[in-house]
């Protein structure tokens, strides 16, 4: 034997369980399946099952699952902590999987089989757990986000009330308030993710070296940090800008040549945090930022395309400022060698910096993205 897998199929309540055997031959042969309630007696109850099948402890033995929801946390959490090596699996990876197997039926003991067999056979990555810290500021900057789509949902509504065929007073009334309350919770909110990142003075300063990026606000900076766990897992820029979904796919096939794309295979709310700072480089005229807008948009002509490379840029440029724990110099740019080490000459450590100055942003109401959080990083 080569490897024993167990894939676990999670939902709310339950844990439908498939330990599998891949031997020398590559044959994947089922063991034993189970059912376990999703809680911490199911999870006590799984451990010991699993502890009963894996008699022979010199063949490794690795977890699989479903990112399903945040039903697969706590179990996660529950296997880590009692050194078991978990891989996490997209969901329509592990469907495409079955899917090539040739499955044409579909169940919870099914989808436990099929997460077996595609440990067994793969080589998946392990699975670790969110930082506490991040985890916290990522709670915070989803909420900021939902309150945001919903504010601007109830702002359409009532510019469809106000200025329909009739005028419900009552109605456009209970609009205004609504969006006025919400407008209280997103600045609550925007307090509470400042004095988040003001916990710990590591991040601090990171945070502060990053915002001398001229038109980049703390709010960007705090999304991307705790969609990516602060960038832990990630070795270099490829594996950041594929997990956003800025990687480029192409269609080609013998003469055929089709459009060139970034796959949106990725993390969402990476993207859609980008998209304003994108315009603001070039509004301020940032130079790294500007010079690639006009030599990509001279070369095919597509404004839009050429702010989603400002966006990567943007992205990888961060990344590279919080790994070599440095300060953006904006006089200088940013330049990079191999796998996103920093020039030296163009950067200065933080303890190297002087105060940090607030980056311009543009007019408008002061938010956690402006005067607070800089006054607070000269004190």
């Amino acid at each position: 034997m080569l490897k024993y897998c167990v894939g676990i199929d999670v939902s709310k309540n339950d844990l439908h369980c498939c330990i599998a055997i891949i031997d020398q031959l590559q044959k994947v042969t089922i063991k034993a399946s189970k059912h376990f309630i999703n809680s911490k007696t199911g999870f006590t109850g799984l451990s010991d099952w699993i502890n009963k099948q894996h008699k022979d402890r010199s063949v490794p033995l690795v977890m699989a699952m479903e990112a399903t929801g945040v039903y697969y946390e706590q179990l996660a959490l529950y296997l880590f902590k009692h050194q078991y090596a978990i891989s996490v699996v997209l969901p329509n990876k592990a469907k495409r999987y079955l899917q090539s197997t040739g499955l044409k039926s579909k169940n919870d003991k099914i989808d436990a089989q099929g997460l077996a067999r595609m440990g067994s056979e793969q080589s998946l990555s392990l699975w670790h757990p969110l930082d506490t810290f991040f985890y916290e500021l990522r709670e915070l900057t989803r909420q900021q986000q939902s309150l945001q789509e919903l504010k601007t949902s109830v702002g359409n509504q009532l510019h469809a009330s106000e200025l329909g065929m009739y005028q419900i007073k009552l109605v456009i009334k209970q609009q205004k308030n609504l969006i006025a309350s919400i407008e209280k919770q997103i600045t609550v909110l925007e307090d509470a993710i400042e004095q988040h990142l003001q916990r710990d003075s590591t991040v601090k300063e990171k945070v502060a070296g990053i915002c001398k990026i001229k038109g980049l606000g703390l709010m960007t900076v705090a999304v991307i940090l705790a969609e990516t766990n602060g960038f832990a897992l990630f070795e270099n820029s490829r594996q950041l800008v594929s997990y956003a979904g800025y990687d480029v796919e192409e269609n080609e096939s013998g003469t055929h040549k089709g459009r060139t794309r970034i796959t949106k295979k990725g993390n969402s709310r990476i993207r859609r945090i980008l998209h304003m700072p994108a315009f603001n480089m070039i509004r301020y005229e940032q130079t790294p930022f500007l010079n690639l807008f006009n030599r990509t948009f001279q070369k095919h002509g597509q404004k839009m395309k050429s702010y989603v490379a400002i966006q990567k840029k943007l992205l990888t440029i961060i990344f590279a400022l919080w790994k070599n724990n440095s300060v953006y110099q904006p006089n200088y740019g940013v330049e990079f060698t191999g796998e996103m080490e920093l020039v030296p000459s163009s950067l200065h450590t933080l303890k190297e910096s002087s105060a940090y100055q607030k980056a311009a942003l543009p007019q408008g109401r002061p938010t956690v993205e402006n005067s607070q959080f800089a006054s607070s990083l000269q004190e």
